[in-house]
């Protein structure tokens, strides 16, 4: 009997011994894998500074033509193809196309890294960014009219068609400014006037006479249909009460407040069924809008059908992520780190209607993958009590620890720093 209690005693403390270590190998792991994404991540925040951004005009570019230092972005339009809209008025294929796109991902960004971090050195960072959006609602002179992005040869020429995606984009990540401790009574107070100017555009512009469209800043309707915000696709639905919404939380005008309970609840059910074959950016945008309005809803009931649609969206979004992990790992390591190209020298042009477009060739689907990994983890980290699978989060975490940002032409970039640090505010990372 003795035996047989000092052999059980034995067996529990080696068992005892054995589930310590392996706890101990695991922390040790996690840890290890904690390390390595944040140094990763690190990366690509640098990168994103050093060859993206344009101290000229505070803004970001789309993409990098070159590696060589002082060269990356050696492409962008001149003063005088700008002011000539050249080669559309929309700077398509330029990397002129998406800076309030980038501008608004970056704020989000930023605030959500100094929610995790509160580290005071990102009030600099978020500056410069909120200097570039500035740059971009208010150079042209033309009140709510949001440019894609500004010139950096005279800071100040801009592209005159712009879209409902960079508002979408800009507004959300203007209105997370506004709410972080990171903007001050000076910043709030020009924000409120930004986002008063775009609403009162809306206002002004969106109506059935124009087609529902903000119209381009010469005052002429958009061809191309990508400025209408009404009588639109469902993942675009809630782009309009999310403008009204973001003015009447910043401003208190009983206006905006009437503008956005007149569309708001038609946009939430116009939502509920999206086409499940709509791309990540578009995924994304459309989480964006939600966000906004599930944040700032009072009524219990729109709030439930609100959190549904996201919900709906992140499992979407997981499944597009699947499908373009798959993709990334049938590329090579080479492929991925193409270069873009010199717009101006690429054979393939094709005319949108009256709007001449270069085509990017092979680079333009790298590029794509590059952005839509990122922008896919981002929206179920979005939702409210966000949750995603032990299968999702291992994707984050190879996409990240995969990626060689130093050898990445690709804004997409952006958006992999935006999964992390929500996934770090969620606490999943």
């Amino acid at each position: 009997m003795k035996r047989l209690l000092v052999k059980f005693v034995f067996t529990i403390a080696v068992s005892s011994w054995l589930l310590f270590a392996g706890v101990v190998i695991i922390a040790a792991e996690e840890s290890t894998s904690s390390a390595m994404l944040k140094t990763k991540i690190e990366e690509a925040w640098k990168v994103t500074w050093n060859r993206y951004f344009q101290k000229e005009v505070h803004t970001f570019a789309d993409y990098l033509s070159s590696y060589e230092p002082g060269k990356e972005l050696s492409h962008l339009p001149s003063a005088e193809e700008v002011r000539r809209q050249y080669p559309n008025p929309c700077g398509y294929g330029t990397g002129m196309e998406d800076g309030m796109i980038l501008g608004g991902a970056m704020l989000s960004i930023i605030t959500d890294m100094y929610a995790v971090t509160k580290d005071d050195s990102l009030r600099e960072n978020a500056r410069h960014v909120y200097s570039g959006v500035r740059l971009c609602a208010t150079v042209h002179g033309v009140p709510g009219f949001l440019a894609r992005n500004v010139c950096r040869d005279d800071c100040k020429s801009v592209y005159i068609n712009s879209s409902r995606d960079q508002y979408t984009h800009g507004v959300h990540g203007l209105w997370k400014f506004y709410r972080s401790p990171l903007s001050d009574d000076v910043t709030k107070g020009e924000i409120r006037n930004i986002l008063a100017a775009v609403a009162d555009r809306m206002i002004q512009f969106v109506t059935p006479e124009n087609d529902y469209d903000f119209c381009r800043a010469d005052g002429q309707r958009c061809p191309l249909g990508i400025c209408r915000m009404w009588n639109v696709q469902a993942h675009e639905a809630a782009r309009l009460p999310m403008i009204y919404a973001a003015a009447w939380d910043v401003t208190a005008d009983e206006k905006y407040y009437r503008q956005w309970r007149m569309y708001v609840a038609k946009a939430v059910h116009q939502s509920d069924n999206p086409d499940k074959n709509i791309p990540a950016y578009a995924i994304l945008q459309m989480q964006c809008s939600l966000e906004l309005l599930y944040q700032m809803e009072t009524d219990e009931d729109l709030k439930t059908q609100i959190n549904q649609v996201m919900h709906h969206l992140a499992v979407m979004a997981e499944k597009r992520s699947e499908q373009v992990s798959a993709r990334i790992a049938h590329k090579t390591a080479e492929e991925m780190k193409m270069l873009g190209p010199d717009w101006r020298t690429v054979d393939v042009w094709i005319n949108q209607k009256g709007y001449p477009n270069p085509q990017w060739g092979p680079y333009r689907e790298v590029w794509h993958l590059t952005r839509e990994a990122g922008e896919a983890a981002m929206v179920p980290l979005m939702v409210d009590r966000a949750a995603i699978s032990a299968d999702q989060t291992k994707r984050l975490k190879d996409l990240i620890l995969s990626t060689d940002y130093s050898h990445n032409s690709s804004c997409g970039i952006i958006y992999h720093m935006g999964a992390y640090w929500k996934a770090r505010l969620t606490g999943i990372l």
